[in-house]
């Protein structure tokens, strides 16, 4: 893993009930181990529980209540997957504000599996090059994104992945995209 290149850098992870666990602790232990401080926040409560493929996993703390966070205090955003924790997230005013805010502001972006369906609702990914899990794509390519069938895919400062066994690739990918300052977003 690289030396702390993420040092002083702070990253919201966005999850409610439901994410799959290992796209919210992977990521998370990467992303400490290169430097950066992350915060899971979240509307569901004081903690979260995470699906562990195909029943309940860990109750995790919540840093920070959704309604309490300000977007602006964070350089970098991370969304794991999982089935129910995007489908809770996406119709969510608050959230679909808290995510547009990143990508207006040209800050890096990193979604894994079924994690892009909240970008659908956020109305962020017209014109973006993106994957996800396989049976997204035509609910993302309706909604303008260009879907691919590829390990992570960056564009713009914008990491995205498939499914657990990305994640090595994904981590990758993220860490460099968040080391970079904002990115310039051509609309």
């Amino acid at each position: 893993m690289p030396d702390k290149q993420l040092q002083n850098k702070k990253v919201a992870i966005l999850v409610e009930n439901g994410f799959e666990q290992e796209e919210l602790t992977r990521p998370r232990q990467a992303l400490q181990e290169a430097g950066a401080k992350t915060f899971i926040v979240s509307p569901a409560g004081k903690t979260v529980k995470g699906w562990d493929h195909v029943e309940w996993g860990d109750e995790f703390d919540v840093d920070t209540q959704l309604d309490e966070a300000d977007p602006a205090q964070y350089d970098a955003l991370l969304l794991p997957g999982g089935v129910m924790n995007p489908d809770k997230l996406r119709r969510n005013k608050q959230v679909q504000s808290f995510v547009r805010h990143f990508f207006d502001e040209g800050k890096p972006v990193a979604a894994i599996c079924h994690a892009p369906w909240t970008f659908i609702d956020a109305d962020v990914v017209q014109g973006r090059r993106l994957t996800s899990y396989h049976s997204l794509q035509t609910d993302l390519k309706n909604a303008g994104a260009e879907w691919v069938d590829e390990e992570v895919v960056v564009d713009d400062g914008l990491v995205t992945s498939r499914n657990p066994d990305d994640i090595p690739a994904f981590n990758e990918k993220m860490i460099v995209e968040f080391a970079k300052e904002a990115h310039e977003r051509v609309m």
